[in-house]
């Protein structure tokens, strides 16, 4: 390009300089060198690679595939033009053009349009204006079917400046709208749970200043739904409709509306800020729970998507695009005027066309092996051809089962708990040895309404035999990791039933892990990418833990069960336990009746070594899983029992349980237990890690 050129092709893609003022007033130095050099260099198939082997925030927002998804469900016709005001590196851009006649893109920064650029070079339907947008904004047209504003809205005092920059901005992208046109709006809810439960302000970096309605300035500003409501109604827009991102709009997995909102136990990935450093006040999904039971769901989502304009049809969506190219679809639930609700699932990519394809096989393998059975499936059918098949799915009413099961374990209902398990192993176990099983048989997978169980979602049906013990071993192992709250539960009960040994149950654990390796090809999750960034998670609890006095931590809580499972009444607290910051030593005497003995060392998260227990002055073989069991992972003594078997125990649960079944021991007519165990108190993320590094128990 030349002094006295306006324009420069990069590709296929049109930048504009005729408005820009000869400089970036705005740019993050070396980090955008970096990725100009990337995208100049590297595929588009790499940048996944790329982004695990930077290890860097700034590499992982702009080029991280997932950026896409907020906008990769809208229904964008191939006629339709967008304008793209804010288009930065081009996140969002490569999606609008994919499925757009036309893109038009505004950014004040010229290093960063070169970036979108390069990116996207094989487009031809993309055009960047670079400069201000006060300055370009007379010279677009008035004809866009879409205007997108992902992430920007925030800085209309940058934009427009004046008295009020928000509502002028606002009037100012109406005069580019078609009749009929959309505008899209993503931007952070000021009152997010994410900000009261520890998270910095997403432009500011400081703690509450959303919340604290930016006391403290600053030229960026965020609203809660209210406040958006009322600007738009100030600026004429009749038609709002929104929608809620999770767990925020920038790296979306699901998004939700007004008449599709998340049910309890759902929000369960909060931990997802990659930026800076964090604070956990207290734990998001449970609050979450008790946010949707009182219906607060939209005043404390921690992103806002909106639609101005003409409705759209989807309720509700979500992505699995953290995989496997092979695998990476998009679910999508739609209200159909003429049809009612539908469910749908699109590949995201070319290679997952097939495994779309697939499931309609496995509806017809799964209908076969359970007709005249107890168990119901999904119908599925195909729609489109090549680019455009997808599967049509029948949207189905009920209850999740996990959700019936925590409903059990919430009221400690053992005996309802084990007998919507024994029901799940008689519905799904029909007709074992035929060949065909779908892998995934979850508890949230199996709809229950009255006495109809419905399987809605069976993408992991493989044409072989697979035991029902295995499926159920797998149904338990999800379950408990989706939430901690489950880990109360014994897990060996429900193995016993199943008949599953040691030997048995590793080999399972070991084939989950070759399947999220399947599964996901090699990729990192969303959560090890944050691990691996870097970003500390700081648990103030305990701060005040290690200030104030230990006690109400440094606590041996014993539960005892006399065969209908644990509860609050049925347990106590033994006075002058510890004897000591460290150490653990009491004896108790046990009640007639009692079958299983649970012993909580602590209420927080630790590493336990028991130094003793003995039961009527006999040792308690540790040893013997079927005697003694852990809700955390027990580090093997290779010296053996011979030697003193000491195992030592890692808890990354602020819950931590020793159980004894009793039932099993030599019993007299007065009962003594005696314990002696060495503690110490670890922060749950260095347990966890800990945990990871020994070979687990369950």
């Amino acid at each position: 390009m030349t002094d006295n050129d306006m324009t420069e092709k990069i590709g296929k893609v049109i930048l504009d300089y005729s408005k820009y003022p000869g400089e970036d007033y705005y740019c993050d130095g070396a980090v955008e060198d970096e990725l100009l050099e990337i995208v100049c260099t590297e595929e588009e198939s790499d940048y996944t690679r790329i982004i695990q082997k930077k290890k860097s925030w700034p590499v992982l927002y702009h080029l991280s595939p997932l950026r896409e998804n907020i906008v990769d469900w809208i229904p964008f016709k191939p006629s339709d033009k967008i304008l793209e005001v804010g288009s930065g590196c081009g996140a969002i851009t490569g999606a609008l053009a994919r499925k757009a006649g036309s893109v038009v893109c505004v950014d004040l920064s010229r290093k960063r349009s070169l970036i979108n650029a390069h990116r996207h070079k094989e487009c031809d339907n993309i055009t960047i204006h670079v400069g201000n947008f006060k300055d370009l904004e007379p010279h677009l047209a008035d004809d866009f079917d879409y205007i997108c504003l992902i992430g920007v809205f925030e800085y209309g005092q940058s934009y427009i400046g004046g008295e009020t920059p928000f509502e002028d901005f606002l009037e100012i992208l109406k005069r580019h709208l078609s009749p009929g046109g959309r505008l899209l709006i993503a931007i952070e809810n000021k009152y997010g749970l994410k900000y009261f439960a520890g998270c910095k302000e997403d432009h500011l970096g400081t703690y509450f200043g959303g919340i604290e309605n930016y006391s403290a300035g600053g030229g960026v500003r965020t609203f809660g739904r209210s406040g958006l409501e009322q600007l738009f109604a100030a600026c004429g827009f009749k038609q709002a409709f929104f929608y809620y991102p999770y767990p925020d709009y920038k790296f979306m997995t699901s998004l939700y509306s007004d008449s599709y909102l998340p049910g309890k136990g759902e929000l369960s990935n909060n931990i997802r800020n990659f930026d800076r450093d964090r604070m956990l006040l207290f734990h998001e999904k449970d609050a979450f729970d008790g946010i949707l039971e009182e219906g607060l769901f939209p005043v404390f989502s921690n992103s806002y998507f909106v639609v101005l304009g003409k409705a759209v049809d989807t309720m509700f969506v979500k992505f699995s695009n953290d995989r496997a190219k092979e695998f990476a679809v998009r679910t999508q639930i739609d209200r159909d005027r003429k049809k009612g609700i539908i469910v749908r699932k699109y590949p995201l990519t070319a290679a997952a066309r097939d495994h779309i394809r697939g499931m309609a096989a496995a509806y017809e393998n799964l209908t076969k092996r359970y007709q005249n059975g107890n168990l119901h499936i999904n119908p599925c059918t195909l729609s489109g051809e090549d680019e455009l098949v997808h599967a049509r799915f029948t949207f189905e009413a009920g209850i999740p089962l996990s959700e019936l099961m925590d409903g059990c374990l919430e009221k400690d209902d053992i005996r309802g708990f084990m007998d919507l398990f024994h029901e799940y192993l008689e519905r799904i176990g029909y007709r074992e040895d035929y060949p065909a099983a779908d892998y995934d048989m979850i508890f949230s997978n199996l709809l229950v309404k009255g006495d109809t169980w419905t399987l809605i979602d069976y993408e992991w049906t493989f044409g072989r035999i697979i035991a029902t013990k295995e499926l159920a071993f797998r149904a338990i192992y999800c379950y408990l990791l989706e939430d901690e709250k489950r880990s109360k539960f014994n897990p060996q009960m429900l193995l016993q039933e199943l008949g599953i040994t040691e030997e048995e149950a590793e080999g399972y654990r070991e084939q989950e892990a070759e399947f999220q390796k399947f599964v996901t090809g090699q990729q990192y999750s969303m959560a090890q990418m944050r691990d691996l960034i870097g970003y500390r998670l700081l648990e103030p609890r305990k701060w005040i833990d290690r200030y104030q006095d230990s006690q109400p931590v440094n606590r041996v809580q014993i539960y005892e069960d006399y065969g209908s499972g644990f509860t609050e009444e049925n347990s106590y607290f033994v006075k002058e336990a510890y004897q000591g910051e460290n150490l653990i030593e009491f004896s108790v005497d046990v009640k007639d009746g009692v079958r299983i003995l649970r012993i909580d060392p602590a209420m927080d998260s630790c590493m336990v070594k028991i130094l003793a227990m003995n039961f009527n002055e006999n040792k308690v073989p540790l040893h013997n899983r079927k005697i003694m069991w852990v809700n955390g992972k027990a580090v093997k003594d290779t010296s053996g029992e011979a030697a003193g078997y000491r195992p030592s125990v890692i808890f990354s649960t602020t819950d931590p349980g020793i159980s004894i079944r009793l039932e099993s021991l030599e019993q007299r007519t007065e009962n003594r237990l005696y314990v002696k165990m060495e503690i110490i108190r670890v922060p749950t993320a260095m347990a966890q890690d800990m945990a990871n590094a020994v070979k687990k128990i369950f």
